[in-house]
């Protein structure tokens, strides 16, 4: 017997389009859409993202890293290499369903610890997916600004552009997954297929002019002291070069999407995680050099025709205006685009956590409503930070790498669990290298964590006002018995009269006691069937559960146990559960609490007890709405 309500929709109207799927078996959010996509196709879902960066990492490397740039992101790529992307691997065979590193920390803290864990991390997980969309429509627009072909009627308006592009990813979404993922396809293929004509093109010019290499290790000699200061100075910046590594978690995180059973999953997503990472690090060491060697430095500035958007610079200069502009036209495709994976991310994620903690309304489980939710963020952020790239850096890397430092972690306390010490070390020195990366990053840009923070108090806040006013719903998913219950069901004949016993001793003593009590109180007659139920509380902080009912036949006494979430919540689910049994409205006395009615409700929020014969009084007039079916309450 399903118990749990969701929000209905009525065919035909715009309700039931935006929650479309809000119906269908909860598994589907383990399992993901019923379309599967070879592990290539869904790495080009991801690689939007990461394979976007190319747009603007170029540029940020050489203003962050100076002549020292290729040799700065030689370093970020071997981090890459060696550290985000075993640790990726890894968390591929331990989270096969998307959960991600998120997930196996989740487990790692009890009960409330675990949930307000998981909402910090899906704070940074919000800050990295939400300003992927918004860093990257704003580069894509400084493309546009740039070209030479665009009117000057576009001068000046980044912010209306971006605007427009973020609407059109949105729109893109609210489609359907399978055509995002064939756009996504399309993009990666033309985009790193142009970018590979353009480095190629750059390292020929390099090759032909010998005297750029030369002028540049002069000035590198002349600059530095030696390759000691070169090598320090390189590993000091090259936290500042972490956007270079996105997209390993929305790699994970989009792995439901991979066709085949578990095992091929997993192969497919290691496969994804490896031949991206492969792509990325050679394109990232082969733009750095040939940026750095051909560009001067002032046109990365500020201002510069090179700033945000070196590999186009380099496209325009040495292969016309007419390729620069179909180069161009690749790049603020794929950077528009690139929040795809973003939005990918956040929908698999947020279904998962916060409708199940009971943190977020029911049509939080539907798609196209987030998708709306997210899209008006990312206008506000895009309004706030005026479509700067340069502003939404530090809070785009902070997400970055925090994410990859609790997967780090997770993976670090999983190999020292299965007691893999080779594996424990391994993983452990590749947690202190990200952490030394994350502190650097903040320090040097504390608004990232500011704008981090934002959106954790605001999860964080949301989620609680949301728990405490779905507190009263039924929040049990379905009722089972064993055969012992069942035996005590099929045996009731007529009403049913429940006692609610908070467990004590449990002896012969207290059950008599309890049933004295009620016959003087309620007035019983000692002829009619009596069942006492007990519930206990195993962890107050999960909201949704499957309520397991176990009967015990205890000195003569007909006994039925439940663990639950909440005690009012699991009596009123059973009361529900044996009057559609049975045919016939039950009965349920309590004994009035003592205690004041304010702290009564906290410990309901917080505990799952509180005042329990009101509350489930509640919790029973919100499920049935008629009071002739309504189960009887009775406290005395």
């Amino acid at each position: 017997m399903v118990l749990a309500k969701r929000p209905g929709a009525t065919e035909g109207t715009l309700r039931s389009w935006l929650l479309e799927g809000l119906q269908t078996d909860r598994t589907q959010i383990e399992h993901g859409p019923h379309v599967k996509h070879p592990w290539w196709r869904v790495m080009c879902l991801t690689g939007v993202d990461y394979f976007s960066t190319l747009g603007y990492q170029p540029g940020i490397a050489a203003l962050a890293a100076g002549l020292l740039s290729p040799v700065a992101t030689v370093f970020l790529v071997a981090l890459t290499l060696l550290g985000a992307l075993p640790v990726y691997r890894r968390v591929a065979v331990e989270s096969p369903r998307g959960q991600g590193s998120i997930a196996m920390l989740e487990h790692l803290a009890p009960q409330w610890w675990g949930k307000l864990l998981v909402l910090a991390l899906l704070g940074f997980a919000a800050t990295d997916f939400v300003i992927t969309m918004t860093l990257s429509a704003a580069d894509a627009t400084a493309h546009i600004m740039e070209n030479p072909f665009v009117p000057d009627f576009f001068q000046g308006r980044r912010v209306p552009v971006t605007l427009v592009l973020l609407a059109a990813l949105g729109a893109v979404f609210l489609m359907g997954f399978s055509e995002a993922i064939g756009l996504a396809t399309l993009l990666v293929f033309v985009y790193l297929g142009l970018n590979a004509v353009v480095v190629a093109t750059a390292v020929a010019h390099v090759i032909e002019t010998p005297h750029a290499v030369i002028d540049w290790r002069r000035a590198l000699g002349m600059t530095y002291s030696g390759p000691a200061a070169m090598i320090g100075l390189s590993l000091v910046v090259m936290p500042k070069l972490a956007l270079g590594l996105s997209g390993f978690e929305t790699g994970v995180a989009v792995m439901p999407v991979i066709k085949g059973d578990i095992p091929e999953r997993i192969k497919g997503a290691r496969r994804l995680l490896t031949t991206a990472a492969l792509i990325m690090s050679v394109f990232l060491v082969c733009s750095s050099f040939v940026t750095t060697v051909l560009i001067p430095m002032h046109e990365f500035q500020p201002g510069g025709r090179a700033n945000g958007r070196a590999l186009a610079y380099l496209a325009h200069q040495y292969l016309g205006e007419w390729f620069g502009t179909v180069y161009d036209v690749s790049t603020i495709a794929i950077l528009w685009f690139a929040g795809a994976s973003a939005m990918a991310g956040l929908i698999n994620l947020v279904p998962r956590y916060l409708p199940r903690y009971g943190m977020a309304p029911g049509w939080t489980a539907a798609v196209r409503p987030l998708l709306l939710v997210f899209s008006v963020i990312a206008f506000a952020i895009t309004i706030i930070f005026d479509a700067d790239v340069d502003a939404q850096g530090g809070a785009y890397a902070t997400g970055v790498l925090v994410l990859i430092l609790s997967a780090a972690i997770a993976v670090t306390l999983s190999a020292r669990r299965q007691r893999q010490r080779a594996a424990s070390a391994g993983f452990g020195v590749i947690a202190l290298v990200l952490a030394y990366t994350l502190v650097d990053n903040v320090i040097e840009r504390p608004d990232g964590v500011k704008i981090a923070s934002f959106f954790i108090i605001t999860m964080i806040g949301t989620s609680l006002i949301s728990r405490i006013t779905r507190s009263t719903e039924l929040r049990s998913t379905n009722v089972r018995l064993d055969a012992v219950a069942e035996q005590f069901v099929n045996d009731a004949c007529g009403e049913i009269h429940v006692i609610a016993n908070e467990p004590d001793k449990r002896d012969q003593a207290e059950y008599n006691d309890k049933l004295r009590e009620t016959w003087l109180n309620h007035r019983l007659r000692s002829a009619e069937p009596i069942m006492f139920a007990e519930v206990s509380v195993r962890d107050a902080s999960e909201f949704e559960s499957e309520l397991r009912v176990r009967g015990e036949d205890r000195f003569g006494h007909q006994v039925l146990t439940l663990e639950s979430s909440a005690v009012p919540n699991s009596l009123a689910a059973l009361l529900l559960y044996l009057r559609d049994r049975t045919g016939e409205v039950p009965h349920i006395y309590f004994h009035w609490g003592e205690g004041k009615p304010v702290v009564a409700m906290l410990r309901y929020v917080l505990f799952g007890g509180g005042d329990v014969p009101p509350l489930t009084r509640e919790v029973l007039r919100q499920a049935e709405p008629d009071p002739e079916r309504r189960p009887h309450v009775h406290v005395g």
